[in-house]
C-alpha cells in the first residue's frame, strides 16, 4: 500500500502539517510514505520580496510531485493553503495536469483526503477543502474527513484549526502563528485514519 502526501506551502504551515500527516501515516504504513510538494508559480523576485524564499528554503529538499505518480498510490492526501476561499494556484496547476489520469480512470477508487491554512479564524478552512473534494469526486476517489472520534475537533478552551472535512491551521495575516498541538494531533490522526482505511481496502 502506498500513500502520498502532496501539497503546497508558501511560508512553511502547510509543510508542517504534511509532515504531522505523513508521520501518522506512517504508524500504519511505514517505509510506504511519500511527501511530496508541487511546483511554485510565483516569480522568484516576489517570493523574495515577500520572504518567503527564505521561508521555503526549509523544505527545498522535498522532491516535486509529478502529476502520472498519482496512479501509483493508494490513497493520496493534498495540503493546500487557502486563496480565497479557495485552493491556491500552484495545486488548481497541478490537478489541471490530471487530464490524462482522469481520461483512464487511473484514480477511480483510491483514497482522497485534503488539510489546509488560513490566515484568519474564519478564512474559507472548510469553503477549500469542500470545493477541493470536487476535483477528487469527478477522479471518482474516495473521500475520507476527520470523524468526531477525533476528540481534538471538539477543543474548546483555545483558538483551533481542524473539522470533520480535514485537518488545518491558522497561520495570521502576517504568518506569525505556528500550527498548535491540537492542530498537529488532528493532522496526525487524518494521516493515520486515511492509511488505515487505505489498507483496508487495499491491505
Amino acid at each position: 500500500m502506498k500513500v502520498q502526501v502532496i501539497f503546497y506551502s508558501m511560508y512553511g504551515h502547510i509543510y508542517k502539517m504534511a509532515e504531522a500527516i505523513a508521520e501518522g501515516a506512517r504508524e500504519v504504513a511505514p517505509g510506504s510514505v511519500q511527501l511530496l510538494q508541487v511546483q511554485e508559480l510565483v516569480p522568484e523576485e516576489a517570493l523574495e520580496r515577500t520572504g518567503a524564499k527564505a521561508a521555503r528554503s526549509a523544505f527545498a529538499h522535498i522532491p516535486y510531485a509529478n502529476p502520472e505518480q498519482l496512479a501509483e498510490a493508494d490513497a493520496i492526501i493534498f495540503g493546500t493553503p487557502t486563496r480565497f476561499g479557495n485552493m491556491c494556484a500552484q495545486m488548481r496547476n497541478f490537478l489541471d495536469q490530471t487530464g490524462g489520469l482522469w481520461a483512464k480512470g487511473a484514480l477511480v477508487g483510491k483514497v482522497g483526503s485534503v488539510f489546509v491554512s488560513t490566515a484568519t479564524q474564519h478564512g474559507g478552512q472548510e469553503t477549500t477543502i469542500t470545493s477541493f473534494y470536487n476535483t477528487l469526486i469527478h477522479h471518482g476517489m474516495i473521500i475520507v474527513g476527520v470523524p468526531y472520534s477525533e476528540s481534538r475537533l471538539l477543543t474548546m478552551s483555545e483558538i483551533s484549526g481542524g473539522s470533520p472535512y480535514g485537518a488545518s491551521t491558522l497561520a495570521a495575516g502576517d504568518g506569525s502563528r505556528q500550527p498548535s498541538e491540537n492542530e498537529t494531533g488532528i493532522a496526525r490522526f487524518q494521516g493515520r485514519h486515511v492509511a488505515q482505511i487505505a489498507m483496508k481496502l487495499f491491505g
